[in-house]
């Protein structure tokens, strides 16, 4: 059994991001400023139910397109099919660093910005020293475009000085190729698929419900709202994840049914 959850993508390219610098102090500015609260973020029950599924042998591989690595604490090692926003990578020569590291270095060029966030946290948004930072009820960070097109400074690769960006699969990117074997192999060879909160509409998710279907695998679907797999799937639970994946672990296993 294999299961993957989507949290989205990216909205702009990594071609976008490589030829705009503007496209890139957007991103990072935002990213930076709401980094502390985004890494304060706890698995939910959902991910320490499959994690426990995985344990006791229910779940064989986990590929997961979520880049936030909550599955990560909460005990599984799934295969991270768009990357990690946790990872920094340099487009030019492949340098890895963490993105601790990456936040360390931006506080360094950016001294004003830290105390901007801090201000933010201390409860004063949309003062001169918060930069105009707005904390929105989703989580994001809202910041008035003068401030990150004019006053913050990016990072560059310390071995080459090229372009870092995180290292995910951004919109319009191809999985790279290891992983997306390895989710494909596992795909492949299990016996039954089960999709977690995801409607499957990237295509790198849908190959592989795809691939489960043609390999004669049953695949079960716990999703509200429909997919873009919903032909090929057996049993569909329309349902909050969070409230079906424990009772699934304390039957100890899904029937899931061939299609016909």
């Amino acid at each position: 059994m294999n299961s993957w959850s989507c949290n989205g993508e990216f909205k702009s390219g990594t071609t976008e991001f490589v030829r705009s610098i503007r496209a890139r102090r957007r991103y990072w500015a935002r990213s930076y400023a709401g980094w502390r609260r985004f890494r304060r973020a706890q698995p939910n029950t959902a991910h320490y139910a499959l994690a426990s599924l995985e344990r006791i042998g229910r779940v064989h591989t986990m590929v997961t397109q979520n880049v936030d690595r909550l599955h990560h604490r909460a005990g599984s090692k799934p295969v991270e099919l768009h990357g990690s926003v946790y990872e920094v990578i340099c487009l030019d020569c492949g340098t890895s660093i963490s993105r601790e590291s990456f936040q360390e270095q931006v506080k360094d060029l950016n001294p004003k910005w830290a105390l901007a966030i801090d201000s933010l946290e201390e409860g004063q948004p949309g003062s001169s020293r918060s930069f105009g930072m707005q904390q929105r009820p989703d989580g994001d960070i809202e910041i008035d475009e003068k401030f990150w097109e004019q006053d913050f400074d990016i990072p560059s690769c310390s071995q080459c000085g090229g372009v870092l960006k995180p290292d995910v699969v951004m919109f319009g990117d191809n999985v790279p190729r290891e992983r997306a074997d390895s989710a494909k192999e596992a795909a492949r060879n299990c016996d039954a698929l089960l999709v977690v909160g995801s409607a499957v509409m990237t295509m790198s998710a849908f190959r592989l419900a795809r691939l489960a279907h043609e390999a004669n695998a049953p695949i079960a679907a716990i999703n509200i709202g429909g997919t873009r797999a919903d032909s090929i799937i057996s049993l569909k639970i329309n349902a909050r994840c969070g409230e079906i994946l424990p009772r699934v672990l304390q039957m100890g296993s899904l029937a899931v049914p061939s299609i016909s």
